[in-house]
């Protein structure tokens, strides 16, 4: 399965795991990464039964994770395995992917990154704009991702901050 952008209604809805970096990856860590994550892919397994997945790089800082579960269900041992090779490409870059305490948004046209603690105080201070889209990293479908992944700031998690 290849995930790629389309306007075919999927009838599958496959699991998804998003990976989001606190930075944008240079040229040479997205080729590594999605080198890295080709042949860990290509091998992953759940009690020795193939899983049926694949991934993308999504605004060039999200790593998006897809696996069709109707075929096999990833399992303990084979999201361990994930987390592994994910914590290894994370240390090696510096990445940030297992850091729940960020908010990323778009502003300008340009992704940005935030702490979250940083994000809500500009937000109450009006020094952002709630004209912005927001990264909803909770999804864990890929039609929750497609239609929910980015959402305008009054329909996002972000519009409870007070």
């Amino acid at each position: 399965m290849k995930i790629e952008e389309s306007n075919i209604v999927e009838t599958n809805d496959y699991r998804v795991i998003i990976y989001p970096s606190s930075r944008p990856f240079t040229t040479k860590e997205a080729k590594v990464i999605t080198e890295k994550l080709y042949d860990f892919l290509a091998t992953w397994a759940a009690h020795g039964k193939p899983l049926s997945s694949s991934f993308k790089i999504e605004k060039n800082q999200f790593i998006i994770i897809c696996v069709d579960e109707e075929k096999e269900m990833a399992s303990g041992c084979s999201i361990d395995a994930l987390g592994k090779i994910m914590r290894e490409i994370d240390e090696e870059y510096q990445l940030g992917l297992f850091d729940r305490m960020k908010a990323s948004f778009i502003e300008n046209g340009e992704v940005k990154t935030l702490k979250l603690i940083d994000f809500k105080n500009k937000i109450r201070s009006g020094e952002l704009s709630k004209e912005i889209e927001v990264f909803d990293f909770s999804k864990n479908t890929y039609l929750e991702f497609l239609s929910n992944f980015l959402q305008p700031f009054s329909k996002s998690w972000a519009a409870s901050v007070k």
